[in-house]
This record gives structure tokens, sequence and C-alpha cells, in this order.
């Protein structure tokens, strides 16, 4: 979604605060904390209640203010482009990258698995060197 689609889907009624909302969306939760800092140096109230409405919304704590059909898994990325060779040149591609990504994302499972059991090796080596220290003192 661009953001003139964005503007475009923001019904009419709804004025100015809907286009701004839109608008910081498509920026990003940079933005957001951006105009609620400038609220604040500008007429603390505003900035009180573009805190109140983050956190309210629920745009605080969330990864993205951006929609999830935003993300490469979404709309965007699956839409046909009305060749079917590159259509299915880019579902191997796609596909092959998440792949990728799982593979990734569990090598460095199990490096931090083997990091935390070294680790805890060492400690338990160390406790059982200080134990039997302390039991040849006495």
């Amino acid at each position: 979604m661009t953001t003139a689609t964005a503007y475009a889907t923001t019904p009419a009624p709804a004025g100015w605060l809907s286009r701004s909302e839109a608008w910081l969306d498509d920026k990003g939760k940079g933005a957001w904390i951006a105009a609620m800092v400038l609220g604040f140096v500008f007429f603390w109230p505003v900035g009180l209640a573009i805190l109140a409405y983050m956190i309210w919304s629920k745009r605080m704590f969330s990864k993205s203010c951006r929609t999830s059909s935003r993300s490469m898994s979404g709309l965007h990325a699956m839409k046909s482009s009305g060749n079917t060779a590159f259509d299915a040149y880019k579902e191997e591609t796609l596909r092959r990258l998440v792949d990728e990504q799982a593979s990734f994302t569990a090598f460095l499972e199990r490096l931090r698995e083997a990091k935390d059991k070294a680790e805890f090796d060492q400690f338990m080596d160390d406790r059982a060197r200080q134990a039997k220290e302390s039991r040849d003192d006495e």
C-alpha cells in the first residue's frame, strides 16, 4: 500500500486526523515517537495525548506501526505479475529464502544452546573444584 493508496482508502469525512494517523503509520514507529516528543516540546498536553493514544492503540509496544500486509509474505509479495514463468521463479525464490531463514534461525538456536552448555559446564567444574579445595583445606 503506497502513501497515496493509504490516503485514498481513508474515508473523506475522517478528515485531517485520520490522514495524519495514516501518514504516521506509513512512516513507522519513529514518526510516532517524533510527533510525541514534538508535542511535549511545543505544548505538553498534545504530547501527552499522543502518548496516551499510542498506548491505547498498542502502537507503543508493537514491533511496527505498519500492517502485516506490508510484510514480505503479504499481498505485495504474492501479487501476480501476469508472467507465469516469473511468478514461478518468484515463488521458488521466496520459498528458498524462507527455508534459509528457518535454517539460520535453527543454527543460531543450536549455537546459543552450545554456548549455554559450555558456560554451565564451566560453572559446574569451577564449583566442583571449589568444593574439592574446601574439603582438602578441612
